[in-house]
């Protein structure tokens, strides 16, 4: 008999959390950057294997809410604590805070087993700091299994698979052999092309962007994505497009490449940079940009 289940993971901003879910998947689902809260909902990644299907649930950062889109987004961590397997992730270069601290008190809440697992470990100039933030985080919460990885070089990934694997209840699959993920194409094109606005911008400009497919024509040779990136200000939207639609170029031929990787064919892709003041706070504006709206759901 197969295993099968749900794999939430959990932990701090920045803590490789949608590295991790790449690694674990073997190919790029989740977008990733330097830049804290870069998830902002949701991500199901399933990973298929002969003895067992694994369905991962990577998270947003577990943080302070300050804005309707913050408060959203840890509404969507509270909703996957309810999972057959936890991974609570840290970041094995960070110093322990208080935010770590209540971090670990949401945790607390989840019934199933949840396995504490210390990434970054790759970058580690003395390895007792393993043992030593073990011990730390032990004092909080006795967690089912410590499991040191690197979600970048991939070590002690097997390790991680088989500790999940053993806890998952025996059943059927729960989606088809080969089922990735339940984003639809739009949304990860979306987040291909945020990622690539978060990698190559600074300062406010990150947080304050939002991108929108606003049309997708999918034919057999090629596929055409106009796409609206938003932000905030004036000033944002300059720093944005660059000397003469520089950095927008740039933007915007990074993100083509690796969408025609991903969806295995050629992509024609036009953006557009357009001012709304305070989309973070409007509901209506969210609700657009939730991917969830994308797939008609």
């Amino acid at each position: 008999m197969r295993r099968a289940g749900f794999v939430s993971i959990l932990g701090r901003p920045n803590a490789g959390k949608s590295t991790l879910l790449n690694a674990l998947l073997g190919q790029k689902l989740a977008i990733v950057s330097s830049r804290p809260q870069t998830t902002r909902t949701s991500i199901q990644g399933v990973l298929t294997l002969p003895e067992a299907q694994l369905v991962f649930i990577d998270t947003p950062g577990i943080h302070k809410s300050d804005s309707l889109l913050n408060k959203r987004m840890m509404d969507t961590v509270r909703v996957h604590t309810e999972t057959d397997v936890a991974l609570f992730l840290i970041d094995a270069l960070a110093p322990f805070t208080e935010q770590d601290a209540q971090a670990v008190d949401l945790v607390k809440k989840i019934a199933a087993p949840v396995l504490a697992v210390v990434n970054k470990i790759d970058r580690l100039e003395r390895k007792p700091k393993i043992l030593e933030l073990i011990e730390r985080y032990r004092s909080f919460y006795d967690f089912a299994e410590y499991i040191p990885v690197s979600a970048l070089t991939g070590e002690g990934l097997d390790t991680l698979r088989n500790e999940i694997i053993n806890r998952l209840p025996e059943g059927p699959l729960l989606y088809p052999e080969d089922h990735l993920t339940d984003q639809p194409e739009r949304f990860l094109a979306a987040e291909i092309l945020r990622e690539k606005i978060l990698q190559h911008t600074r300062e406010e400009v990150p947080h304050a962007v939002a991108v929108l497919i606003e049309s997708w024509e999918d034919k057999p040779a090629l596929l055409r994505i106009a796409a609206s990136i938003y932000v905030e200000r004036q000033g944002q939207k300059t720093i944005l497009i660059g000397a003469g639609g520089s950095l927008l170029k740039k933007i915007g031929t990074l993100a083509r490449r690796d969408m025609e990787q991903i969806f295995g064919k050629k992509v024609f892709l036009q953006t557009f940079v357009k001012v709304r003041p305070g989309w973070r706070e409007d509901p209506e504006f969210l609700a657009q940009a939730d991917w969830r709206s994308m797939a008609g759901t």
